[in-house]
């Protein structure tokens, strides 16, 4: 298929509308068949439980071109998992797990030509979601929802390579110890927004969310997991119940024990242990590992001394690793990638 007259080199990380999304509704406790559609707008009631009361979740994933020319997908079943658990806790109806990636596959095939090419740094970015749409003005469940999932391509995240970031320690929480910062709620990327605006206000790149029952253990930012590197090699990451299960960070964890030989556990990390770590990364979907510097407690600087200039190298192994297996150029865990044919 003739791909689309995009500079695939020069894209940023941002929306640009495709020609093909998949919908399905949920009326009558049923979903129906759902379908392929050009129709990008959304028409609701003004009263729409997504609208009254943030009854919504989504997933985030990427198509794209491997090394050896096929279209592919990284771990889909895991983000189908994800968006059930998210479900759950908001008392919306699970939509099968099947049934998501087959809406996966029929959205990318739909729009291969948007698909970019292997060597351009550029994917599709894929975001599925789910809202509660009927009328809901008394504090309930809505009744009625619509799944759905659109592609946008998207460049690298970091432009000109990744540059170690300066993070803040934040005097705001992302969320309560039993409230729903482990699942992938609209509603918890809200709570991180003036948060954020904060910080970049400052002349932070990001935040670091603390526990916020005692407000001495690492969690993680608004939009990403971390993942430290200690002195002695070691690769350690934040175990908490108030954090999402990152698919990039179980990914990486694993690309440590089983491709690098490494040491690697989730644990709990402490803020005042910190200066004994060698390297920090943020993980997620958007760069992988996006390198830490510098983090900045109320004044005290904590310098990452791997990582002040460039990637650390325990971090970049990492990430040189992982991305080579998403782009084919090594040998993949057994259902870690799906190829769309």
């Amino acid at each position: 298929m003739e791909k689309k007259n995009i500079d695939w080199a020069n894209l940023g990380f941002g929306y640009m509308k495709t020609d093909y999304r998949y919908v399905s509704n949920f009326t009558n406790g049923a979903w129906d068949a759902g379908s392929i559609t050009e129709d990008d707008q959304i028409t609701m009631s003004e009263c729409a439980g997504v609208l009254q009361y943030a009854q919504t979740v989504f997933e985030g994933l990427k198509a794209y071109t491997t090394e050896d020319g096929k279209v592919v997908v990284f771990r889909p079943d895991l983000n189908a998992d994800r968006m059930i658990a998210s479900a759950k806790r908001l008392e919306m109806p699970e939509f099968p797990k099947e049934r998501f990636i087959d809406a996966i596959d029929q959205v990318v095939k739909a729009n291969m030509a948007w698909v970019p090419p292997f060597g351009s740094g550029a994917t599709l970015y894929l975001r599925p979601y789910m809202f509660g749409i009927n009328p809901v003005i008394g504090v309930k469940p809505a009744n009625d929802y619509q799944f759905r999932v659109f592609g946008t391509p998207v460049g690298p995240y970091f432009k000109g390579g990744a540059k170690p970031l300066t993070i803040k320690v934040s005097d705001f929480d992302r969320a309560a110890p039993n409230g729903t910062g482990c699942i992938k709620a609209g509603l918890n990327y809200a709570m991180s927004l003036h948060a954020i605006v904060t910080a970049h206000e400052e002349g932070y790149d990001e935040n670091m969310y603390l526990d916020p029952k005692t407000r001495t253990k690492v969690e993680e930012t608004g939009g990403a997991n971390f993942l430290f590197v200690t002195k002695d090699g070691k690769v350690v990451t934040p175990k908490s119940d108030s954090i999402l299960p990152s698919i990039t960070r179980r990914s990486l964890i694993q690309v440590a024990k089983d491709y690098l030989g490494l040491e690697a556990e989730e644990r709990e990390i402490y803020l005042d242990e910190l200066g004994d770590m060698a390297e920090c990364g943020l993980c997620g979907t958007a760069a992988v590992i996006s390198p830490v510097g510098k983090i900045v407690d109320h004044g005290k600087e904590i310098c990452l001394p791997a990582g002040m200039a460039e990637m650390g190298p325990v971090t970049k192994k990492l990430y040189d690793t992982l991305t080579g297996i998403q782009m084919g150029k090594i040998e993949a865990p057994e259902g870690w990638i799906r190829v769309i044919e």
